[in-house]
């Protein structure tokens, strides 16, 4: 019952992931879809042809520590990313860490690291977390950089954490062990902030701060670079609050426990770093689009903030603090600029970037001399460039050696209109030549939510389904921080179904403008973007061919019930709030499909070891679309194992996309050329 309304829910005995019902329902659901792809003729040579086009040198740009560069390498099938080293005076890098020695599957994944701080005398820590088969869960780490031995130190039960050095140790963040550890689903409650002091065991460790009043807020450390602030973030996303509140520790003046700067949770405040005894603060407090502030944390009222960088009519994406300089990355039309101040926010110049894409990186510390940064766009593959910051001048690094002609694809942004006459834009890609006459395999893509911005970047295995003459579509819905604060709160709550209308709307455009028909449309997304899918396809169900929604959240009535979802109700809301319940009951994917309607084929992927999005929101929407479908398009979920939010690791990311792929041109009637 919800506010006097009855609500069905006959499948809820599959919430229980390690019921015996659960695994033989999940070993016969496994059994029938692979049964089903299995008949593909074309799925090996898909597969084939996606691990040779995705089979080439891929680097992260360089992070440098004292007299030590480091960067990550996959040799292009490894499963994991391996990270180099190279010491000053050394001609060639060595391999520091490969997390693909851990298992035999390769789903052992690197969570999180970081280096501690170059000190006189001291030696260079890395701490790292490991986590298993995709889960969120992690365990730490250390090890020595100069002789790369691993130390005795372990901790256990980390999550949504980092890893802030100081002196000599780090603030990590985890949760009490749960009382069901083989369960996926036990609520995660009361965040908690401790200190791990090098050499010692986990029993030992400083517990710094928790709030077991407020279960459902998170509690995160961070240090600054001079390691004079220890930088407590506390947000209350539980109680649908979006923003975050400050405190700080200033070891300068001997402190002992954390000062309130800023205590309300309505907006979001990041630190920067320090200037001397004040904070650089990225906030988005009376900006939407977000601004650059100092504040003393001895006198943190507003009245006394000093506006740095002040907003723009573009959404300010991020500020980094290197060699003196601040590097402030906007969004315009959802591709990115780049522009350089000083410390006192004075405009310099801006970055003149090859593309119009994405850019990343930016990283570095107050006594670097350059920095490195990524460019990417859809058919622009991850560049590096290396800025000098005396000279102002960027040089090519290291390019991408793919194998494929980006001279063959063409990119282009449109602005569609929605149902409420909003203007929405789209990225649509395609190869040269392509005709507009409604034939072509398209994919549509979307997000639409928190916050998270879609912009061009480079994806090896897309060139797969474009140099078929597929169309890829992505759709930058309202939900999502392309145009700010306000685009986001277009999206949320009481006013989600303007993104499932935008989302629609993107697909009658392409169809309009004959990119495609519903013969040839397939619809994909995951996390958010599994709900826009699921939600998408029972409003619309004749207006696409197929559907591929991946670890999607589709019970919208107790998706705060299970690990960390409690946090989704800052962009969702509640059922427990009764304005909120009708929003949520009128759009939730489990509690909408309908008797007798002929759905889209459909592809459920979801995974085992996904404790972000439990497995049981596709498992119920599976069974109840299964149940309720009456026309001859397939309806499949596929259960991956030992992977999680999100394949574990390459081999599997690739299977999962090959099954995509081909399921979608089989049911679109359309055989791929090799």
């Amino acid at each position: 019952m919800y506010h006097g309304t009855t609500v069905a829910d006959p499948y809820r005995w599959l919430e229980d992931d390690t019921s015996k019902e659960t695994e033989a329902w999940v070993a016969e659901q496994n059994k029938l879809t692979f049964g089903f792809l299995d008949k593909i003729p074309f799925r090996q040579q898909v597969l084939s042809r996606l691990e040779k086009i995705y089979n080439y040198p891929k680097y992260s740009a360089p992070t440098r520590k004292g007299t030590y560069t480091f960067f990550s390498k996959n040799d292009g099938l490894q499963n994991q990313s391996v990270l180099y080293v190279q010491e000053e005076g050394k001609p060639t890098p060595e391999v520091f860490f490969d997390p693909n020695t851990l298992s035999t599957d390769g789903t052992v994944k690197l969570a999180q690291s970081s280096l501690s701080n170059v000190k006189s005398g001291k030696p260079l820590y890395w701490a790292y977390g490991l986590s298993q088969g995709g889960s969120d869960w992690s365990e730490l780490y250390v090890m020595t950089v100069k002789d790369k031995k691993k130390l005795g130190d372990h901790i256990k039960w980390v999550k949504v954490s980092g890893i802030a050095w100081q002196g000599d140790g780090f603030y990590y963040s985890r949760y009490p062990a749960p009382s069901n550890e083989k369960s996926l689903a036990s609520k995660n409650e009361n965040h908690q902030v401790w200190y791990h002091t090098i050499g010692t065991e986990q029993s030992a460790d400083k517990l710094v701060y928790e709030d077991p009043k407020n279960p459902q807020r998170f509690h995160l450390a961070s240090v600054t670079d001079d390691e004079r602030f220890v930088i407590l973030y506390i947000s209350d996303r539980g109680k649908g609050k979006d923003g975050n509140a400050l405190y700080v520790l200033d070891n300068a003046k001997k402190e002992t426990s954390f000062k309130p700067v800023i205590t309300g949770f309505d907006d979001d405040f990041t630190v920067i770093d320090n200037v001397d005894d004040k904070l650089l603060v990225q906030t988005n407090k009376n900006a939407p689009n977000k601004k650059v502030v100092l504040i003393d944390p001895a006198n943190p009222a507003e009245q006394y903030w000093k506006t740095v960088i002040a907003e723009k009519p573009e959404p300010l994406e991020f500020v980094s603090s290197v060699g003196g300089k601040l590097f402030a990355g906007y969004l315009k039309d959802a591709t990115s600029r780049v522009f350089v101040h000083d410390l006192t926010g004075a405009f310099e110049h801006e970055l003149q970037l090859p593309v119009l894409g994405t850019v990343g990186g930016f990283g570095g510390e107050k006594t670097d001399k350059s920095l490195f940064y990524v460019v990417t766009s859809f058919t622009f593959p991850p560049t590096i460039y290396e800025y000098t910051i005396a000279t102002k001048e960027s040089k090519l690094f290291r390019k991408s050696d793919v194998l494929f002609t980006p001279d063959e694809y063409e990119t282009k942004q449109v602005f569609y209109t929605s149902k409420d006459g909003t203007k929405v834009p789209m990225f649509i890609v395609h190869k040269k030549g392509v005709q507009q006459n409604g034939a072509n395999p398209t994919l549509l893509y979307g997000y639409g939510g928190f916050n998270v911005s879609l912009t061009p970047a480079f994806s090896p295995t897309l060139i797969g389904w474009l140099e078929q003459g597929g169309v890829y579509a992505l759709a930058n819905l309202r939900g999502g921080g392309e145009y700010g604060e306000q685009w986001h709160e277009q999206g949320m709550k009481l006013k989600k179904q303007n993104v499932f209308d935008d989302f629609i709307a993107a697909a009658e455009y392409l169809i309009n403008e004959k990119y495609t028909s519903s013969e040839r449309l397939a619809i994909k997304g995951g996390s958010n973007g599994g709900l826009l899918v699921g939600a998408c396809m029972i409003q619309r169900p004749e207006l696409f061919k197929v559907a591929l929604p991946a670890v999607g959240v589709m019970d919208m009535l107790r998706f705060h019930k299970f690990t960390i979802g409690w946090n989704w109700i800052a962009d969702y809301g509640s059922s427990d709030n009764p304005e909120e319940f009708k929003a949520l009951y009128a759009y939730s994917p489990l509690h909408n499909l309908k008797d007798g309607v002929h759905y889209p084929a459909t592809l459920i992927t979801t995974a085992d070891h996904d404790d972000r999005v439990v497995p049981a929101h596709s498992f119920k929407f599976a069974a109840t679309l299964q149940e309720k479908h009456k026309g001859t398009n397939p309806v499949l979920i596929r259960i991956d194992t030992k992977s999680g939010h999100g394949a574990s690791n390459t081999k599997k990311a690739l299977q999962t996309t090959a099954d995509e792929f081909s399921f979608a041109w089989y049911m679109m009637g359309f055989t791929p050329k090799y």
